[in-house]
C-alpha cells in the first residue's frame, strides 16, 4: 500500500483524537498508524477504520521508520521528543509552543505563508489556536490595504485549556444550577496559585502573566503574528479572555490599514479567500458564532464595518473550532503542502 507512515504524539487527548479523525476525512495518504501517548497510556487501543492498534510509550526509538509526526503533548514532551524524531527522518509539525519563535523553525498558515513550510530542516511548527484563525483573516485585508496596526480582544473556549477544563464548566455549570459547591482547578491554568470559576463567568486571564502584566497567551499572539505574515515591526496588541464557551474561538478584531478598505471591499476580499466563509448580514441577524462552527475547518468572518475613529479602519469578528482549523486541521494541511 502506498503512503506514508504516520505517528501522533498526545494520541489520546483532544487534539490527538482530533488528529485521526482529520487525516480519515482528508484522506491523508496513511500506510500504517503509530499512536503514542505517556506510559500511563500505554498498552490501551484505539480503533481506526475497524481495527484496533496499541498506544505506545512515546521514546526517542518510536519514531524509527515514521514520516510525519503530528505532535500534540506538551512543550515538554515536544522538546524531548521532536528533535529524536528528526533525527530518524521524520518531519514532525508540532502543537506546542516549543519552537514557534526559533527563528531556524517555520510558523506556518497554509493559507498565509505555505512557503515558508519548505524551509523546514525537519520541525515545523504550529501556531497558537487563536493566532491561526486571526492570521487567516487579516491576510486578504492586508494584501488589499496593507496593515498599519491591529487591536484583538478573544473570547476562547474552555477546550482550549483541555478536556479537563471541559469537564469542569460541565461540573460547575451543574453545581451552580443546583446550588452545590463549585469546584475550582483548571482555570486560569492548572496549577496557578488562585483558580477561578469558569461557569457563568469569564476570566481575563490565559496562561500566565509576563511583561508588563500582558498573558502569554497575548504575547503568543503578537509575536506569532509577526513571524508568520512576514511583518516584525506590525503595531499589534491583544487581550485574551477564557469564556464558558465548550468549543469555538470567537475574537473582536479591529484593524488599522495604510490605505483605503470599505466595508464591501473587505467582504470580497474576505469571499475570495481560501479557508474563509464570510457570514455577513446584520439585518437578517447572521453573524458567525461558535456554535455554527464546531466540526468545520474554515474561518468565518461577519461583523464587518467600518471603524470611524480613525481614517482607515475596520472592525470585524471572527471565528474558529480550535480544536480543528485551531490546531489538528492546520497541522494536517501543512504535512499536505509537502506531499
Amino acid at each position: 500500500m502506498a503512503g506514508y507512515n504516520v505517528a501522533v504524539v498526545g494520541v489520546t487527548g483532544m487534539v490527538g483524537q482530533t488528529f485521526i479523525k482529520v487525516l480519515l476525512e482528508r484522506k491523508f495518504p496513511i500506510k500504517n498508524w503509530k499512536l503514542l501517548a505517556s506510559s500511563r497510556s500505554a498498552d490501551k487501543k484505539i480503533t481506526i477504520n475497524g481495527r484496533d492498534y496499541p498506544i505506545e510509550e512515546a521514546r526517542p526509538e518510536s519514531f524509527e521508520g515514521v514520516d510525519f509526526a503530528f505532535f500534540s503533548a506538551g512543550g515538554d514532551v515536544s522538546e524531548a521528543l521532536a528533535p529524536e524524531a528528526v533525527k530518524r527522518g521524520t518531519v514532525v509539525v508540532d502543537n506546542s509552543s516549543a519552537f514557534r519563535m526559533d527563528p531556524e523553525v517555520p510558523l506556518v498558515v497554509p493559507e498565509v505563508n505555505p512557503e515558508a513550510a519548505f524551509k523546514h530542516k525537519g520541525l515545523i511548527a504550529n501556531p497558537n489556536c487563536s493566532t491561526i484563525q486571526m492570521v487567516v483573516a487579516l491576510q486578504p485585508l492586508h494584501m488589499a490595504a496593507g496593515l498599519k496596526r491591529v487591536v484583538v480582544a478573544t473570547y476562547q473556549s474552555v477546550s482550549g485549556a483541555g478536556k479537563e477544563a471541559v469537564d469542569e464548566l460541565m461540573a460547575q455549570s451543574d453545581a451552580v444550577l443546583n446550588s452545590k459547591e463549585v469546584v475550582k482547578e483548571r482555570i486560569p491554568y492548572k496549577g496557578a496559585a488562585k483558580h477561578h470559576q469558569i461557569a457563568f463567568n469569564m476570566v481575563p486571564q490565559i496562561d500566565v502573566f509576563e511583561e508588563d502584566d500582558y498573558t502569554k497567551e497575548e504575547m503568543k499572539m503578537i509575536r506569532e503574528t509577526r513571524k508568520i505574515m512576514g511583518i516584525p515591526d506590525l503595531a499589534i496588541t491583544a487581550t485574551t479572555v477564557r469564556v464558558p464557551v465548550l468549543n469555538g474561538h470567537s475574537e473582536a478584531v479591529n484593524v488599522e490599514f495604510q490605505s483605503p478598505l470599505s466595508p464591501e471591499e473587505a467582504r470580497a476580499a474576505l469571499s475570495k479567500f481560501p479557508g474563509i466563509i464570510v457570514v455577513d448580514n446584520p439585518s437578517e441577524l447572521l453573524y458567525p458564532m461558535p456554535v455554527d462552527t464546531e466540526g468545520k475547518d474554515e474561518v468565518f468572518v461577519g461583523r464587518i464595518r467600518y471603524d470611524r475613529s480613525v481614517p482607515y479602519g475596520l472592525n470585524m469578528w471572527v471565528v474558529a473550532d480550535n480544536i480543528r482549523k485551531g490546531a489538528a486541521t492546520n497541522s494536517i494541511q501543512i504535512a499536505e503542502l509537502l506531499i
